[in-house]
């Protein structure tokens, strides 16, 4: 039996629901399935166990004060200063007197790259996901002129943009999520580049329309930049504006936060947050709409995804929804905020419109399950 080592700057299996952690643990699951499989990952401890059939090796996450020590010294050597953030010395030492062990290795995101971009004689798969780019170069064009963070979005786009093209060079096979942006790249490295789906496991239908369901719904990992900026600016800019028609109407934050945000937040008594959760059922009774309001955005939105698996009416920016191929002609989406309001405001009072859109979603997740995306890698890990 073949043997992959599978490198994850998070550990798949500590239960968080975020769209890359997800990801990889579907992936760790169908590997084992088929290789003598490796897991090593950065977690709260060190650690050596079996998950399944998966050997899982986890190395204890460095605290704030080495974190940013790291990031200075990628700053240094012209790498993007999130690879510093999630560098450990444990794992590329593991990774160095290891790695020729094994038949295949595969990467989750460019954080894990750094441990093995410049091995020789490897077939190497990078689980891309997103242009990352793309992303830190609208977070530029979008931060107001005189925040301080603009310049940093501004540096963190140079340096990843040096380093995705790296590792297009290094990398045998690298998987991104959005037909648009491998169409964007050269066409010299288009060969290298495999297109995957995020996917679901099952669809289940939460969605009863009535005029009592009050709650507008947002799931994802609100410490991601582009998730918190697009809660703060729904809180400040469209909710109040919803609230003076329908004052009975809740915001519902899903997903880990920070104490800082959570905190701020809510003290308004219309914004409920749940932070991180294993099970999104209990919380879905009484939603008439989930939102994918992004305006940083690149490759696809698991949240939109979600909403859809569960058959919860779903409004996205156009931003969000150019990257669905399969769907934007499909559900609703807005191009600015009196179009996100009357959006809202239709799915709250229309039945025929709710019911409909909540049926177009269960059709179209069906293109979205696991069993047909991992089907992918039986061509790919030959």
């Amino acid at each position: 039996m073949k043997k992959i080592l599978f490198i994850s700057p998070r550990n798949p299996f500590s239960g968080r629901y975020s769209g890359d952690v997800i990801r990889a643990r579907e992936f760790a699951n169908f590997f084992s399935k088929k290789f003598n499989t490796t897991l090593v990952t950065l977690d709260k401890i060190n650690s050596n166990k079996k998950i399944g059939k998966i050997n899982l090796i986890s190395f204890k996450e460095k605290n704030l004060i080495i974190k940013i020590f790291y990031i200075l010294i990628s700053l240094v050597r012209l790498n993007p200063l999130q690879l510093g953030y999630f560098y450990s010395k444990e794992m590329r030492n593991y990774v160095q007197n290891n790695y020729k062990k094994y038949d295949i290795i595969f990467c989750q995101s460019l954080r894990s790259a750094q441990y093995v971009v410049n091995l020789k004689n490897k077939k190497k798969i990078l689980d891309m996901g997103d242009l990352y780019s793309k992303n830190y170069s609208q977070a530029y064009k979008t931060t107001k002129k005189f925040n301080p963070i603009k310049l940093i979005y501004f540096i963190e786009y140079i340096l990843i943009n040096k380093y995705e093209k790296y590792c297009f060079k290094n990398f045998q096979k690298i998987l991104l999520f959005s037909k648009k942006e491998i169409k964007s790249l050269n066409s010299n490295i288009r060969n290298k580049i495999v297109q995957i789906n995020f996917g679901i496991h099952e669809t289940i239908n939460k969605f009863k329309f009535s005029n009592k369901n009050n709650k507008i719904i947002f799931i994802g990992n609100i410490n991601y930049a582009p998730n918190k900026l697009a809660c703060s600016d729904f809180i400040n800019n469209i909710l109040p504006n919803i609230l003076r028609i329908n004052p009975n109407i809740e915001f519902h934050i899903i997903g880990e936060i920070s104490q800082f945000n959570k905190l701020i937040w809510q003290r308004n008594r219309s914004i409920k947050i749940h932070g991180k959760v294993k099970n999104l059922k209990p919380l879905l009774s009484k939603t008439f709409c989930g939102i994918a309001n992004l305006n940083v955005s690149s490759g696809i939105q698991t949240k939109l995804l979600t909403y859809m698996s569960y058959g919860i009416p779903s409004i996205s920016s156009q931003q969000v929804i150019n990257n669905f191929d399969a769907i934007k002609s499909s559900l609703p989406f807005y191009k600015n905020e009196k179009e996100l309001i009357n959006l809202i405001l239709k799915l709250k009072t229309n039945k025929n419109f709710s019911i409909s859109v909540s049926k177009k979603s269960l059709n179209l997740i069906k293109k979205f399950k696991w069993k047909k995306v991992l089907k992918i890698f039986d061509n790919i890990l030959k």
